[in-house]
């Protein structure tokens, strides 16, 4: 099967990580407004990165609990989901100590598979209730979740080829889906790429039942080349391509 179940939301928006685009939103209150946008577009799932106050991303319990608040309540019923990444807090300790702190929990967090110490990071907040996405950026990622025994406490899987060309993406995207079928993980799955190449990724996943990803945090481009106004322009792109390539 191709993983995507019909009840799974297939449009999810990452609404900034520490994209340099001067829509990329910072403050609890401008992450809000730009995830409305984005679900007026269409999209089903919000991920995001919180930032503190002086413009960092953070795992700080406060920040965190600010920025929830915030998009539950311009986004009433809408998941969240949260990155665990370790761009954010390198040091794995200090990374399990600040998110077990978190009062304010997302329905979700992305997991980079590839990451020291994810492992401990995953039973943490599965142990609390928080749904895990399995992010996958490349084929030792997928290999290293096909051996971590983690797939049947996944929610889903994020293939994330990270490179630019638009042709190794959709290789690499192709190769990491290969990985999973031949290790019988059949969990739904989000597929989105970086930059330009995003959009080739995007239009693949579909035509295969997949879900999809766009936004800032993934790419500050439309499909031919010219510079989103926002979030809500990109989500707004890609409701479209699954309106023309989706069953």
């Amino acid at each position: 099967m191709n993983g995507s179940a019909s009840h799974e939301p297939l449009l999810h928006a990452a609404l900034n990580g520490d994209r340099d685009h001067p829509a990329t939103p910072r403050t609890p209150q401008s992450i809000a407004a730009e995830a409305a946008a984005a679900v007026a577009a269409g999209a089903q799932v919000i991920h995001l990165h919180p930032f503190d106050a002086t413009g960092r991303q953070t795992f700080h319990a406060e920040p965190v609990s600010a920025t929830i608040r915030e998009v539950r309540a311009a986004c009433p019923g809408i998941p969240i989901s949260l990155s665990t990444a370790a761009e954010i807090e390198p040091d794995p300790q200090v990374r399990l100590t600040l998110i077990s702190e978190w009062a304010e929990l997302p329905d979700f967090v992305s997991a980079n598979q590839g990451e020291s110490g994810i492992r401990e990071v995953c039973e943490l907040l599965i142990e609390r209730g928080v749904r895990v996405e399995a992010g996958l950026l490349s084929l030792d990622d997928a290999a290293a979740f096909v051996d971590s025994g983690l797939a049947d406490r996944c929610a889903r899987v994020l293939v994330e080829p990270t490179v630019t060309d638009p042709d190794h993406a959709l290789a690499e995207a192709a190769a990491i889906e290969r990985v999973l079928a031949d290790a019988g993980i059949e969990l739904p799955q989000v597929h989105h790429g970086e930059g330009i190449a995003s959009w080739v990724v995007n239009a693949r996943a579909i035509r295969r039942g997949h879900g999809i990803r766009t936004g800032l945090e993934d790419t500050p481009v439309l499909i031919d080349g010219t510079r989103a106004t926002g979030n809500g322009d990109l989500v707004s792109v890609a409701a479209g391509l699954l309106a023309e390539l989706g069953n």
